[in-house]
């Protein structure tokens, strides 16, 4: 099935008119008179323009509109400001003291005082210290646990050298001869310089978007989606869809009121995706006697004729935006191909109808519980897109779903 030609043209077309803001997708911000990406390359235009759109909101704007707020001010796409926000999660430290029969003031649960196996305890005390505290539970960026691990992921795609999520010897090997510069030994100077980021804004050289790209990327819903999603509490949207094999089609309505259900969106040309995916694999062999996994393919995030990436060039991850559904089936095969998922992946239609419905992308995580309530919601990846907090909240609703 081709994309309709008005489709097409809501998507890729830059916003120059009234006219043009009223063929928008649902979701799309608010936007000043005469709004025109060409003339958003100039900062003092584009300032304009987010003041008028904050103005607007009067202080309570859409995801996004912060994100799009975000890319007029020029702001880093790192997950530190309005780009993406934070996850939401039913499982707070109040939730969980209260059903393990505490004040929600207590300092921490004991194993003891812990109302759940010794498996989910072990689960979540994530530092290992033999109780669970607010600070296990935390997946904010000022949290040590969070930040430590930010510095791992970091490692870890440096030296994943094709991006399949999985180290071999082969890429220990030239990551170390890369970084040591042919010495038989590496410093940690020449850690430092291969770790931290050079080039504007964070990214490898010819990878920086300008301001245009960014907002087209933003329109197109590549970099992130014009709707906001479910919230956490809301009945989960109900879908249809058939899987990239075309051997098998889900009603997601009939997965719930059973057990947890984990929902995945992702796409092939998103990098940090591609790395970080086999994560959820792993969590994925964990629970999968306990709780349905599924996963949604969703719009690409960096086709060539998008913001492109030059690591996806080198490892020759290079595809345009498909405009047929068996376009993107064929590049979610090509996927399925370099990450072997052992889940159910299904292909998101080309009017992106689950994409928008769960604001999935570039890439997002669900916890459905078992009675088919959103229970937690990711922040957008790739900042917000954290395997260990997913399954966290995962095991909290096994846990909850064991009172029921």
């Amino acid at each position: 099935m081709r994309v309709p030609a008005l489709i097409v043209l809501c998507l890729l077309a830059p916003l120059s008119s009234a006219a043009d803001v009223q063929k928008r997708p649902a979701g799309t911000p608010k936007l000043p008179p005469g709004f025109d990406i060409e003339k958003m390359s100039d900062p003092k235009e584009a300032a304009k323009a987010a003041d008028w759109i904050e103005k607007e909101y009067a202080g309570k704007p859409t995801e996004s509109a912060k994100m799009l707020i975000a890319i007029l001010r020029g702001l880093k796409a790192d997950g530190s400001n309005g780009w993406f926000g934070p996850a939401e999660s039913r499982y707070t430290w109040a939730w969980l003291t209260k059903r393990c029969g505490l004040d929600a003031k207590a300092a921490a649960i004991s194993k003891e005082q812990f109302q759940g196996s010794a498996k989910a305890f072990e689960q979540l005390d994530r530092d290992g210290d033999g109780r669970i505290t607010p600070g296990d539970l935390d997946w904010s960026d000022r949290n040590p646990y969070v930040q430590q691990a930010a510095l791992i992921t970091r490692l870890f795609r440096r030296m994943d050298g094709n991006t399949d999520g999985e180290l071999s010897r082969e890429e220990l090997d030239a990551f170390f001869k890369r970084v040591s510069g042919g010495k038989d030994f590496a410093t940690a100077e020449d850690l430092r310089n291969a770790l931290i980021p050079r080039g504007v804004g964070g990214f490898a050289p010819g990878d920086a978007p300008s301001t245009k790209v960014l907002l087209k990327g933003f329109f197109a819903s590549e970099v992130g989606s014009l709707q906001d999603g479910p919230k956490v509490g809301d009945a989960a949207p109900n879908f249809h869809l058939g899987t990239v094999d075309r051997k098998e089609e889900v009603e997601f309505a009939s997965l719930m009121g059973k057990k947890p259900v984990v929902l995945v969106l992702g796409n092939f040309t998103c990098g940090p995706f591609r790395a970080l995916y086999p994560d959820i694999e792993s969590i994925h062999r964990r629970h999968k006697k306990d709780a349905e996994f599924l996963m949604v393919y969703v719009r690409e995030a960096h086709p060539v004729d998008g913001w492109k990436m030059e690591q996806n060039e080198r490892l020759g991850v290079s595809v345009k935006q498909p405009l047929t559904l068996g376009e993107r089936t064929k590049v979610a095969g090509q996927f399925c191909t370099k990450l072997k998922p052992a889940m159910r992946v299904f292909v998101d239609e080309l009017d992106d109808r689950v994409g928008n419905l769960y604001s999935g992308m570039p890439g997002r995580l669900y916890v459905i519980d078992a009675n088919g309530k959103v229970a937690y919601q990711s922040g957008r990846g790739p900042f917000g897109f954290r395997a260990g907090e997913m399954e966290q909240a995962l095991v909290l609703s096994l846990l909850e779903a064991e009172t029921k």
